[in-house]
């Protein structure tokens, strides 16, 4: 049998595309089709937004032509991949030509001609129309978005908000942006989507001040710091054919993603226990974070990430929590919370005030994921298994901030009338807010 092999990003999918993977087809008697990741595009400055990687490893299915699919996620992977599959040919498209020549170390390459006069990028820049993004908000983390949000295509920050004009205005001045809003409803005219990114408490009343002006919403987490707002908000959404996404960046970054599709494909076997950690030491004492009248305390601020993996994997259907806190002047500056599962148990610790080492370890019936601190900036990871020759890493590049990947997310999602994400869905992100809600309400609830 003669295996081929090629490798794309499959975007918008046209008939070049299918051109090409009929051309490849034809060398041999088995095809295999490599779909580059999410992070693909990244060494040309941008990041792709109108299909992930499911749905472009969907859309090669849906040709017929493929007779195995794979993701390319790491540079380097295409002679692992040969190799691995005992690949004969390796076929790439004419635009290429010179560049893959290193690999007939391997097997031989095959340059074939594309078609011309269609590409991703030209049906993207036809389609495509800059969404206007309005920020909400001008505090610290705002100050992330804008040089993030420049890296990801059909994005264009218009116009910002914050109760202290002041404040607003020089932020505009520091970032370009050429209007700053006197109110809401003149924000509400000038934008197609908001990005909200201010205290805990005024998340829930403006989220559904921009989702009842009909605005796509992405907004800080935590969403909100209860299970009924954060239904009602994601209900308000639908109804008016708007996205609401919770801006959580690990739960859109590549490598966490990938972490969490291989330990659901069973490496690791079944999942019986995650422990998750994050923690901060705080040097001013007078801060948001620390102020109970503002939502402080650790399980406000830092809740959802640790909370992330355990929902991802574990599900949403959990039989019940505990939460054990030290307090200081009405805040949690250290809490550890028990999960359990009908058929497994998750733990997470946060501090404000407490420093805890801060990995996250998965384990499973025949190995365990283990992530370095800081986790919830995933860059790394490894599968450790009884037989140490069996384990392995993986090495990722976390770019800046981070926020680009919820910024793409987003985009994407309003681009291809998406009202959840595959990777943090709706009833995900309600879990948090009930779990939020039920460390409120100090229901099984011990102070330490």
């Amino acid at each position: 049998m003669k295996k081929v092999i090629t490798y794309g990003t499959y975007d918008l999918l046209h008939q070049g595309h299918i051109n090409l993977l009929t051309r490849a087809k034809a060398l041999g008697d088995y095809l295999i089709v490599g779909v580059t990741n999410d992070n693909f595009d990244r060494d040309r400055g941008k990041l792709n937004v109108r299909n992930n990687v499911l749905e472009r490893v969907e859309a090669v299915k849906a040709t017929g032509l493929a007779d195995q699919i794979v993701i390319e996620d790491y540079f380097g992977q295409k002679i692992d991949d040969i190799q691995k599959y005992d690949v004969d040919i390796f076929a790439i498209g004419s635009d290429w030509e010179g560049k893959f020549d290193y690999l007939n170390e391997y097997c031989q390459v095959v340059y074939l001609p594309r078609t011309e006069g269609i590409s991703s990028t030209m049906l993207r820049e036809e389609m495509q129309k800059d969404i206007r993004i309005g920020i909400i908000g001008c505090g610290r983390i705002a100050q992330r978005f804008v040089p993030e949000s420049e890296v990801v295509s059909a994005v264009k920050v218009v116009d910002v908000y914050d109760i202290n004009r002041g404040v607003a205005e020089e932020f505009a001045w520091k970032k370009q942006i050429n209007h700053v809003s006197l109110s809401l409803d003149e924000m509400m005219e000038r934008v197609d989507a908001v990005y909200i990114a201010t205290p805990h408490l005024s998340h829930y009343e403006l989220t559904k001040y921009a989702l009842e002006h009909q605005k796509h919403v992405l907004c800080e987490t935590p969403l909100v710091l209860n299970g009924k707002e954060a239904r009602e908000l994601y209900e308000l959404a639908e109804k008016n054919n708007v996205v609401l996404l919770e801006a959580n960046k690990t739960a859109f970054s590549p490598a966490f993603n990938h972490l969490i599709t291989m330990i659901k494909s069973g490496l690791i076997g079944d999942v019986v226990d995650i422990n998750a950690s994050e923690s901060k030491l705080w040097g001013e004492k007078f801060t948001r974070e620390l102020d109970a009248k503002q939502a402080g305390g650790s399980v406000y601020e830092m809740g959802s990430y640790p909370l992330l993996p355990i929902i991802r994997l574990m599900g949403i259907h959990y039989d019940d929590i505990h939460f054990y806190s030290k307090m200081d002047k009405g805040v949690d500056v250290y809490t550890r919370g028990v999960i359990r599962y009908p058929n497994g148990v998750a733990s997470f610790q946060l501090g404000l005030g407490v420093k805890t080492e801060g990995n996250l370890v998965i384990a499973g019936t025949k190995g365990y994921a283990y992530v370095p601190a800081p986790w919830w900036l995933t860059d790394y990871y490894e599968f450790r298994f009884e037989d140490q020759n069996q384990n392995k890493k993986f090495f990722y590049k976390w770019d800046d901030a981070g926020l680009r990947y919820e910024i793409q997310e987003f985009i994407s999602c309003i681009l291809n009338h998406r009202f959840s994400s595959a990777r943090l869905r709706r009833k995900e992100s309600i879990a948090m807010a009930d779990i939020m809600q039920q460390f409120a309400e100090r229901k099984n609830f011990v102070e330490i």
